[in-house]
């Protein structure tokens, strides 16, 4: 059986240097541009290589899980211990402080909108217009209260 077009660059050994470039946040462009092969290259090996798909998922995964953290630790807000050595009459001293770094709000809205978007998203103001249908169903609305307060008095 022969093979149409050119023989695959592919070889094992890609996989460790995708999963550490995937690390960094590298796309599919991006891995395309470090191998020297187009993007179409790249999601063909992704499909046809579980090892080159399975390195670039773990990588991938393993960014954005850093990434989710500094957000979430952003929003919520940390403190930091910063220290350093100083030499004080021949002595070494170790002088250290304790600086708090606020919540920041926009990492809480965005962290918020993204995970919450039915109670946070951002939603038009606008009321719904006010069509034949809508008319309907307010007069239908309207009905049944009068039976109901007619009801309740009688």
């Amino acid at each position: 059986m022969s093979t149409i077009g050119r023989p695959t660059s592919f070889h094992p050994d890609l996989c460790r240097e995708a999963h550490n470039y995937c690390l960094l946040g590298a796309t599919n462009d991006e891995l395309a541009a470090f191998f020297e092969v187009s993007p179409r290259t790249i999601d063909n090996w992704i499909a046809r290589h579980a090892d080159f798909q399975d390195a670039v998922k773990a990588g991938r995964a393993a960014a954005d899980a850093r990434i989710a953290c500094s957000l979430y630790t952003r929003a919520l807000g940390y403190d930091r211990e910063l220290g350093r050595e100083i030499l004080h009459k021949g002595e070494l001293i170790t002088l250290s402080r304790t600086v708090h770094y606020p919540a920041h709000p926009q990492s809480c809205i965005f962290w918020l909108r993204n995970r919450r978007p039915q109670t946070w998203g951002n939603r038009r103001q606008d009321p719904a217009p006010a069509g034949d249908d809508v008319v309907d169903e307010i007069a239908l609305l309207d009905a049944a209260g009068e039976a109901a307060l007619h009801h309740d008095g009688a």
